[in-house]
């Protein structure tokens, strides 16, 4: 018996998307500029939900792979924006450790498979815009997540900062639930999966 391997993409924006925007990323306000943009960008090309994220190395200031939420569309729920560029990034640096110049920036704080994920990524620094109470009142599962997450990432050596450009990671959120973007949990009886 074969079973069929996953091949996990970003759209064909995404490129075009990154030449046009700019290569240095000086710093917080740059860069979570940039990531609140793709996410926004997601939900206006209708390729995914309304969720970015891009690694960036803290040494040189520039972007080592950007993510968005290709979830839908490639059905797999593992597309999750963080996952898309935390994987991206371990291939582009052949390396499943990203190293202490690795910082991830995120449209929406991680919910519970990307919280997961960041501690084995390698990252050390970890930036979120909108809080996951705000994808939770437009109708998203962030999973059981631990109420001091932080804490728990702070203790093992990763800086965190969040509600950075809260107001702009939100107005992402809101404008996917304004356009009727699909809100796509696991035993969503509205979500047809």
């Amino acid at each position: 018996m074969h079973f069929p391997s996953i091949t996990l993409t970003l759209p064909i924006w995404v490129d075009s998307f990154v030449i046009n925007y700019g290569r240095v990323f000086p710093d917080d306000l740059s860069r979570m500029g940039f990531v609140t943009k793709l996410a926004e960008q997601n939900v206006l090309q209708k390729s995914g939900g309304p969720f970015a994220a891009a690694i960036f190395c803290n040494k040189t200031n520039s972007l080592i792979a950007p993510g968005v939420n290709v979830v839908v569309s490639s059905c797999c729920s593992l597309a999750h924006a963080e996952m898309m560029a935390i994987g991206i990034a371990q291939q582009k640096t052949a390396s499943f450790d990203l190293g202490p110049d690795s910082e991830l920036f995120t449209s929406t704080a991680p919910c519970a498979m990307c919280l997961g994920a960041i501690p084995w990524s390698g990252v050390r620094r970890v930036v979120c815009a909108a809080r996951d109470e705000d994808a939770r009142a437009i109708g998203f599962d962030e999973g059981a997540k631990i109420s001091n997450w932080t804490d728990a990432l702070r203790e093992r050596g990763i800086d965190v900062r969040t509600d950075f450009m809260r107001f702009e990671g939100k107005a992402v959120l809101d404008l996917y639930s304004s356009e009727g973007g699909k809100i796509y949990n696991g035993r969503n009886e509205n979500n047809n999966l």
